[in-house]
């Protein structure tokens, strides 16, 4: 459990879940900065992420996410978004949990799809069948995403509900 009065809250899960929109309502909510880390990767990189893969190549950004996490963003009062393949790398599941409350959003497999559908910055969807894409990549994906942090659905709910939820979850965190 994190030692800070007003511990980060962490924002993980599948991409088209809301991680950035749910996040900047709840910093809004909390007078917390957002900070995305997708974002703030890329403007320390002077550069988009499938640029950064495609010139230095993914091992680049994953030390760059890992750099993230240790010294880029506040070590408190911040909701922070982060990008969906930044859990899954050794020890930063961890690192989120020791620094702040790690919150995992769902959403179905199809509602991912509609939510995702005609953004085409999304590499992993630029395939024949996007939607099986995505089934498969949540189901190898689940195990890691419901053991890190607590769980919060996103289906068929309004970002004021979901934001609502979260800070109560929050509150309750924090008062242990």
């Amino acid at each position: 459990m994190p030692t800070h009065s007003k511990p980060n809250i962490y924002l993980i899960g599948f991409m088209g879940t809301g991680k950035s929109t749910i996040g900047r309502q709840l910093a809004r909510q909390l007078d917390y900065q957002f900070v995305d880390s997708d974002r703030a990767i890329e403007s320390e990189a002077g550069m988009p992420i499938p640029e950064i893969f495609e010139k230095q190549g993914e091992e680049t950004f994953r030390v760059m996410e890992k750099a993230f996490v240790e010294t880029g963003h506040p070590q408190e009062s911040c909701v922070v978004s982060c990008g969906g393949g930044l859990i899954f790398q050794p020890e930063l599941k961890e690192r989120l949990q020791d620094r702040g409350i790690v919150i995992t959003l769902f959403a179905s497999p199809e509602t991912i799809f509609e939510r995702t559908r005609a953004n085409k910055n999304r590499p992993l969807l630029n395939v024949k069948d996007p939607q099986a894409e995505i089934e498969r990549l949540l189901n190898e994906r689940l195990p890691v995403y419901r053991d890190a942090g607590i769980g919060v659905l996103t289906d068929g709910r309004c970002v004021n509900d979901i934001v609502a939820h979260i800070v109560r979850i929050y509150r309750r965190a924090v008062k242990r």
